[in-house]
């Protein structure tokens, strides 16, 4: 077993959890675009996927989910999709990977050093789309958040959105994704095949006399 190999995936699979954690609180939390206002200084606005939040400076903070699907932004809409997705294909990277980890006792019969370097690899391939996919919906917000904030034809004393803490945590995970993709693929170009050594049998053939004849074939 190839240390270098062992450490490459246990590293990679720890990232792979961690990153994939974070696209989770990622989706879940409400503070993607954030709003303050001048008129009232002891109240901000949280935008997020699922709800929007009033937050007070004493401490207070009220949410309320969205009333219809279909009156949902289409910014909003699509960044559910694209989070969702990426979920779902880090969670079936993850189960790829776990079989083709040397630490894992699966996948051991015939070729099977070769299948484990294939699911490892498929599931680091996996992890980097995850990673691809959850960047595109984060990115895409804080470009739509740019955008308006430096509009000029809006005027001055309008509040606009700004940046919210989960698309830090979303670019986070969506590039520690791609980390941990990258390692459990660099784990399989690390893994050395075993040398094939040159074939050689040597049949023991008995003689019609009883007497052991050695014969050694060279293949």
């Amino acid at each position: 077993m190839d240390t270098c190999t062992c450490a490459l995936e246990l590293l990679g699979m720890l990232v792979y959890v961690g990153a994939w954690l974070c696209a989770l609180a990622t989706t879940i939390l409400p503070q993607w675009l954030t709003m303050s206002t001048a008129l009232l200084p002891i109240e901000s606005y949280e935008l997020g996927l699922w709800e929007t939040c009033v937050v007070q400076d004493v401490g207070g903070m009220e949410c309320r989910a969205y009333d219809s699907l279909m009156s949902l932004p289409w910014n909003i809409k699509l960044a559910r999709i694209l989070m969702c997705t990426a979920l779902a294909v880090g969670v079936l990277g993850v189960l790829v990977c776990i079989p083709g980890l040397h630490l894992i006792h699966s996948c051991t019969e015939h070729g099977g050093d070769r299948t484990k370097r294939t699911l490892t690899i498929i599931g680091g391939v996996l992890g980097m789309i995850s990673g691809v996919v959850c960047l595109v919906p984060v990115s895409f917000m804080a470009h739509i958040a740019v955008t308006q904030f430096f509009d000029e034809h809006l005027p001055e004393v309008l509040p606009r959105w700004e940046f919210g803490d989960a698309l830090f945590c979303g670019w986070a995970a969506g590039f520690l994704l791609i980390v941990a993709g990258l390692l459990m693929v660099a784990s399989c170009l690390c893994s050395q095949e075993e040398p094939q050594p040159v074939m050689q049998r040597r049949r023991q053939v008995m003689s019609p006399d009883g007497n052991l004849r050695k014969r050694t074939e060279y293949v």
